[in-house]
């Protein structure tokens, strides 16, 4: 004790706080609750139970180090109950390799959700061949519970190998959940969606949306950097162009709140998140059933040894519990 009140006494004036960093999203209630233990509400997405709210959004694959980030993840998943998007699977879709980056239902257990991912130029190329067989078969290999759609035309106008995009994103999405039967989660990559996009998407039987918006990694910005210096200088003025997470969430209740034919249930609210707070402002904000996501925050630590990644993951389940515990939400923000 002596130890203890002698550090406080010393560390006193190293940890005064100023009024412009209080977080005024939340109001601090601490009086009606003990320490938390198991008070994080459990979660349903394509009928498999989350244990938290958190999804680990998609991110690599295709590369041996691909492979060690992924391993970690899933494992991660399947201990602490979260759910998991892989990275885009074209890889293994097109030419069969790297099924073991992929093939991670041994590590992630059968209780979790678990999608696969292709890009949006992916989807239109298997309506246009009479392809569409060939995902569901990659589905099954990988023992996914469906796939993940990422909507990206600013990211493949800007790659230097892109694919052009021939048909509207809408048009591809409705046509593949009507040819495949697969249960389908749409995303974009950074940029966001705007009000309109969001509407026509909730208005379809998805599972999910997931946001990926502006704020977070920057595929659009990664082409770029990748590209030459002139071309990044013309293009870079449209890495900048999305809509953040505040402001799609913001469209969501709204289009909740004005329109009756709603198909899809869930979002998954990703890009910028920076921590468990983040999150749980997104979880108490949102009309919809919710959880959230991310990708860099993990990249971090899952490019390490698994005890790393172990460790911030549970840290990040107990801020959130502690959230739960004494956290309200400030109406005023």
């Amino acid at each position: 004790m002596k130890k203890r009140k002698t550090e406080h006494l010393n560390l006193a004036f190293q940890s005064r706080t100023d009024m412009s960093e209080i977080d005024n999203r939340f109001i601090y209630e601490p009086m009606f609750s003990g320490h938390p233990k198991n008070n994080i509400p459990e979660t349903v997405l394509a009928g498999k139970k989350q244990r938290v709210p958190i999804w680990v959004s998609s991110m690599t694959g295709g590369t041996d180090y691909a492979g060690h980030i992924n391993r970690n993840l899933a494992r991660a998943c399947g201990e602490f109950g979260m759910g998991m998007g892989l990275g885009s699977c074209r890889v293994l879709l097109e030419e069969g390799k790297y099924l073991s980056h992929f093939d991670l239902r041994k590590y992630l257990g059968n209780e979790v959700p678990f999608f696969a991912n292709l890009g949006i130029s992916q989807i239109e190329k298997a309506i246009k061949n009479n392809t569409v067989d060939d995902i569901a078969a990659m589905v099954e290999k990988i023992r996914a519970d469906g796939l993940i759609i990422h909507i990206n035309p600013i990211q493949e106008w800007l790659q230097p190998e892109g694919d052009a995009i021939e048909v509207p994103p809408i048009e591809t999405v409705q046509a593949f959940i009507e040819k495949s039967g697969i249960p389908v989660i749409v995303k974009e990559v950074g940029q966001g969606m705007g009000y309109e996009s969001l509407k026509a998407l909730l208005k379809l039987p998805l599972v999910a949306v997931e946001f990926g918006a502006f704020g977070g990694t920057n595929f659009a910005q990664i082409e770029l950097e990748r590209s030459t210096p002139e071309r990044k200088r013309l293009y870079e003025p449209l890495a900048y162009i999305g809509n953040d997470a505040y402001k799609m969430l913001d469209y969501a209740n709204s289009i909740m709140q004005s329109e009756n034919d709603l198909k899809c249930e869930n979002l998954i609210v990703s890009g910028g998140l920076k921590n468990y707070l983040d999150g749980y402002y997104f979880l108490q904000k949102s009309q919809f059933k919710t959880i959230y996501g991310h990708a860099s925050a993990f990249l971090e630590y899952a490019r390490e040894e698994y005890e790393l990644l172990r460790d911030f993951v549970e840290s990040q389940i107990k801020g959130l519990q502690i959230a739960y515990a004494y956290l309200k939400l400030n109406k005023e923000y």
